[in-house]
């Protein structure tokens, strides 16, 4: 009697769920520990009774690895190159791709842009909006040129009304825009609550996978750049991308992290612009300044985004300072390596003069340099610019400096060169042993900063303002 008595108070005994992320726990606490949010955590009912699967009817039968049937995984193209290169050659049939950036990057224009060219006889294309009414979407289709008898637009916030879509349209793509913004009534919580995007998430893969439509997604990002939601949202579809770029710059970025059926080392290029977005097969002209002749301070160098070799410039400037603590203000280049090759510079280079000045440096072209192979270009550009001497005329600098002045080897010479070559330089700065090198070519194997320094044509140092030239 007291086992029974004992049994039905621990079923009856309340549980607690977080209405975020839907954690469940036997005691109420005030934050929760899996989704960190606090006042969450609320009282549901009776602790869950404990239940054991037994085994059910298979929905298809195991075969061997070889005789699964591999041309339904046949990638359709969306019509933007630039996006198949990253998607591995496009869409496969059932495919979930995620696609997350910041406000105002060109999401729903890209998005726009592939569900028109998406659509044809055969393949119809459904858009879903929740952020905007169809009115705005179709005046955004009309500045781009995204129209097609075979595009459907809808307007909906409402799961449920979403897979009603898919029924009526039966269409091959589906995009939705964006998913944080679509809510389930049956869960708790609202739009773009934990629990609701697990939900809305799982349902729209269901249905992708049963019925072989390809879906786009549209994700928030958070103020730190991370996706929105939680991160189970990640592991669930099968492609995740991220849009990236400037919103001062023309230049964007897809970039692949995760992709189930290609390469994530991809990187397309887009050129956003009034009348829409297009795919840009060579970006190396958006990162460069045309000249004729060459100017103090400039540096060219190839930096790899994905497996795509691109030429850009780096530029610095160096005045003398008006304040006690000289500026270090820095665009496209990340601060500390810039500080180091400042550091490098003044005690391997002996160049004694930048301590004192006002540094500044960027890029051009809204393009972001951090990986270490920009390094070589950053210290030459410096000292260009605190010598007032332009390095020689088509030269590109490809290495990493380190503290004790060394240029080190980087992953991916020969096909930096190769693009530099393309593009008509003629001379490059590499570190030692850069493997075979295009014809044409002159290239110089540096050892460390003062064998580099040595590309600055030697010039008389100019008189100061306030000193008169010696007597003759």
């Amino acid at each position: 009697m007291a086992a029974r008595t004992s049994r039905s108070s621990a079923k009856d005994r309340p549980s607690y769920r977080c209405t975020e992320c839907g954690w469940t726990t036997a005691k109420w606490l005030g934050r929760c520990p899996e989704c960190q949010a606090w006042g969450t955590v609320e009282e549901f009912g009776g602790a869950p009774a404990v239940r054991t699967t037994a085994p059910g009817r298979v929905t298809s039968a195991a075969l061997p690895i070889g005789q699964v049937d591999g041309r339904r995984a046949t990638a359709r193209s969306t019509g933007v190159d630039e996006l198949d290169r990253v998607l591995g050659g496009g869409l496969v049939p059932g495919t979930v791709a995620l696609l997350a950036g910041e406000p105002g990057v060109g999401k729903s224009t890209l998005l726009l842009d592939v569900a028109a060219k998406a659509a044809s006889d055969q393949e119809r294309t459904l858009y879903v909006t929740g952020e905007e009414s169809a009115s705005q979407v179709r005046l955004r289709a009309d500045r781009i040129g995204a129209l097609s008898d075979h595009l459907y637009l809808a307007a909906e916030t409402d799961l449920s009304a979403v897979l009603g879509h898919l029924d009526t349209v039966k269409p091959s793509l589906l995009v939705l825009d964006s998913v944080q913004t679509v809510a389930s009534p049956e869960i708790d919580g609202a739009p773009g609550g934990m629990a609701q995007v697990r939900e809305v998430a799982g349902a729209l893969i269901r249905a992708s996978k049963e019925r072989g439509v390809s879906t786009l997604l549209v994700g928030h990002v958070t103020k730190d750049g991370a996706i929105a939601g939680p991160r189970l949202l990640e592991h669930l579809v099968d492609v995740v991308l991220h849009f990236e770029g400037d919103r001062h710059a023309r230049l964007r970025l897809v970039r692949g992290v995760k992709n189930r059926y290609g390469a994530t080392d991809e990187v397309g290029c887009f050129e956003l612009h009034d009348e829409g977005i297009t795919g840009l097969a060579d970006p190396s002209g958006l990162f460069l300044t045309r000249r004729d002749e060459p100017v103090p301070g400039t540096c060219l160098t190839v930096t790899l985004e994905g497996r795509r070799p691109l030429v850009a410039e780096v530029q610095a400037l160096t005045v003398d300072s008006q304040i006690p603590s000289p500026r270090r203000t820095t665009s496209g280049l990340e601060t500390s390596r810039v500080s180091m090759m400042l550091a490098v510079l003044e005690q391997r280079g002996k160049i004694s003069q930048l301590g004192k000045r006002d540094i500044y440096s960027a890029t051009v072209g809204g393009v972001k340099l951090s990986e270490p192979a920009a390094d070589l270009a950053v210290a030459l550009a410096l000292a260009s610019a605190a010598s007032d001497t332009p390095l020689p005329k088509n030269l590109v600098a490809i290495g990493e400096v380190g503290l004790a002045g060394e240029v080190r080897r980087v992953t991916g010479v020969q096909r930096r060169l190769a693009e530099a070559s393309r593009l008509g330089f003629t001379h490059a700065l590499v570190p030692a042993d850069p493997g075979k090198t295009p014809a044409g070519m002159r290239v110089t194997e540096v050892a460390d900063m003062g064998e580099a320094l040595r590309v600055l044509p030697r010039r008389v140092r100019r008189e100061a303002p306030n000193e008169e030239p010696p007597h003759k």
